[in-house]
């Protein structure tokens, strides 16, 4: 039986047994927040607990964004909550989390903070770590789980409590799609049937940046297990043999660095989509497509090797979405 509580004295008090695992979320639970609890779930194990809270924080929301309407659905939240193995659902009001009024110190996102969506959303993410932080400091877990879909998030996130000595274990849950391949969000559901269709190119951005990113991957693993050279291709084309010279010839663009390709492909086969979407009816309007590197966010170099974050924000109507995935360079090298 999970339960409901609006205050931290329950959660303080209790005596633990073992791990506490909490999942955060400003409410509407969909199944992007129940796979979040079932994985608690799973890290806490039996003799441990998983606290799910729901906090609508307005720390996060700026001048016009979506605080007002934003859906409260605090009875449904319980029980999803339950069903995926909960066991308390904190609930604290305004007050409880900002008791005497806003808080007067906060938490600095820093220079990361002030990049893509702290360019477009000003002070954002001061407010989200700031509420982070006291929710960590309220529910004392030994972790806490977010998901990826919010990845500058959950990089800051990660960054305050190495930076800041929490003590606490931050694990990424990989994002939850719908069928169609739009990541699940809130504010879905203010989507109307045409506006889907058009907020489908995020994701199909993103997807043409990855299998751009996968044949250029495979193209280095050719090349690093059969070297060739230019004049092999042009020997070939000599005689005539054009397609096994181009694919030689491509073979060998792979291995020299000067060739156009890596990071600046991957961005280019996203931005095609997101051009063509541009121009339905209704429209997309990009606010942002970048490849960046997670540690801190800045925009991938020619030649980078290892992580790297593609990241898409746009508006369909009025409705702001969000979505990425993550990409490796050089993982067959």
């Amino acid at each position: 039986m999970t339960s409901l509580v609006h205050t931290a004295e329950p959660l303080r008090t209790r005596t633990r047994a073992g791990r506490r695992a909490v999942v955060m979320t400003m409410g509407a639970l969909h199944e992007g927040h129940a796979t979040l609890i079932r994985t608690a779930r799973r890290i806490a194990g039996d003799d441990g607990e998983v606290v799910v809270t729901v906090f609508v924080n307005p720390l996060q929301f700026g001048a016009g964004e979506d605080l007002d309407r934003y859906p409260r659905t605090l009875d449904a939240d319980v029980k999803i909550a339950e069903q995926e193995g909960a066991d308390f659902v904190f609930a604290p009001s305004v007050d409880e989390v900002y008791p005497g009024g806003a808080p007067q110190v906060r938490i600095s996102a820093g220079p990361m903070g002030a990049l893509l969506e702290g360019a477009t959303r000003p002070g954002h993410f001061d407010g989200m770590l700031t509420v982070v932080a006291k929710l960590l400091h309220l529910t004392r877990p030994d972790v806490a789980l977010y998901g990826q879909k919010d990845a500058q998030q959950l990089a800051l996130i990660r960054r305050m409590v190495r930076d800041l000595n929490f003590g606490i274990e931050i694990v990424g849950v990989p994002t939850v799609r719908e069928d169609d391949g739009l990541a699940l969000s809130s504010r879905n559901r203010y989507l109307s049937p045409a506006e889907r269709r058009t907020a489908l190119a995020l994701s199909q951005a993103l997807f043409a940046g990855r299998d751009r990113h996968a044949a250029q991957e495979a193209l280095h693993a050719r090349a690093a297990q059969a070297p060739v050279t230019h004049a092999r291709a042009d020997a070939l084309n000599a005689l005539g043999e054009s397609r096994a010279a181009a694919d030689t010839h491509a073979l060998a663009q792979s291995v020299t660095p000067t060739v156009p390709g890596g990071p600046a492909a991957v961005r280019a086969a996203a931005r095609h989509v997101l051009d063509e979407a541009a121009r339905r009816k209704p429209p997309l309007e990009l606010d942002y497509l970048a490849l960046v590197d997670p540690a801190d966010f800045t925009d991938v170099q020619p030649g980078h090797t290892g992580e790297a974050v593609l990241a898409v924000a746009a508006k369909v109507g009025a409705t702001r979405l969000i979505d990425n995935i993550p990409l490796t360079f050089g993982a067959t090298t």
